[in-house]
């Protein structure tokens, strides 16, 4: 399950997807192909997201993960 006290590192390891899915909210997950350090709380808030709008985009991210594991 993604919480949002995950690292970034492990976030893109369990879930590879979730790095175009920040980007397409304005937010990197990778530079120079590396993921950035820091958890998903903290670069969501530096983002400028509330709180509640953190907790959206962690169900989000459960989603994808839970429809990724299910594809064959």
């Amino acid at each position: 399950m993604i919480t949002k006290e995950i690292t970034i590192e492990e976030l893109v390891t369990v879930l590879p997807e979730s790095v175009s899915y920040l980007m397409k909210k304005g937010i990197r997950a990778l530079i120079c192909g590396e993921p950035i350090w820091g958890t998903l709380e903290e670069i969501v808030l530096a983002k400028g997201y509330t709180p509640e709008d953190l907790d959206k985009i962690v169900d989000e991210l459960n989603q994808l993960k839970d429809k990724s594991t299910k594809e064959p």
